[in-house]
C-alpha cells in the first residue's frame, strides 16, 4: 500500500517532537479520520526564516510521514515561502500516496498554514492579506469539510475479494 519512502518517513520521522518556546503552533485535525497534527515553529524575527520546526502527530502512517516531510520542506525557508508548500508537493516528495491517504498531505499543508496564522496573530494581532485559517484548524474550533470516509479493508477481506 505504501512505497518505501513513506514507510521510512513513518518509521524514522524527521523533526518529531515539540518546541517548548515556539514562536507559533499550528494544530489541525480531521475529525472523520482521527488524524491530528501539531506543528511548532521557531522563527527568526528579522528574516522570518523558519530556524526550527517540529511536529507531533496522532494518526496513521501517512499522517506521520506527511508531517515529517512538510517539516523538512519548510525548515530554512521564510514563512511566506513555506506557505507556498502544497499538499501535492508533500505527496510528490514522498513518492506518492494511495488515493485514500491524500487527505494526509492536505493536513500537512494546513498545519503550516495554521502555524503561520498563529505566528501573525501573536505578532500583529491580525492575519496578513490572503492568509486564511484552514477549515480543519482545531484552535479555531472549525469543522473539517465533508469527505468520503475511508473504507477499512482487512487482510482477510483482501484474500476473499
Amino acid at each position: 500500500m505504501y512505497n518505501q519512502k513513506v514507510v521510512d518517513y513513518f518509521m524514522n520521522p524527521r523533526n518529531a517532537g515539540r518546541i517548548e518556546d515556539a514562536d507559533a503552533i499550528g494544530e489541525v485535525g480531521n475529525p472523520k479520520c482521527g488524524d491530528v497534527m501539531k506543528i511548532y515553529l521557531k522563527i527568526n524575527p528579522q528574516s522570518e526564516v523558519i530556524e526550527d520546526i517540529k511536529f507531533e502527530t496522532f494518526g496513521c502512517a501517512a499522517a506521520i510521514a506527511t508531517s515529517s516531510m512538510v517539516t523538512e520542506l519548510a525548515k530554512g525557508r521564510t514563512l511566506r515561502d513555506a506557505l507556498k508548500i502544497t499538499n501535492k508537493e508533500v505527496a510528490d516528495e514522498l513518492g506518492g500516496l494511495p488515493p485514500a491517504k491524500l487527505h494526509c498531505s492536505l493536513l500537512a499543508q494546513e498545519g503550516i498554514q495554521a502555524a503561520a496564522a498563529d505566528y501573525y496573530m501573536r505578532r500583529d494581532g491580525k492575519l496578513p492579506e490572503g492568509l486564511t485559517v484552514p477549515k480543519t484548524c482545531i484552535a479555531c474550533g472549525c469543522e473539517a469539510e465533508e469527505e468520503e470516509e475511508e473504507r477499512f479493508v482487512s487482510e482477510h477481506d483482501r484474500v476473499a475479494e
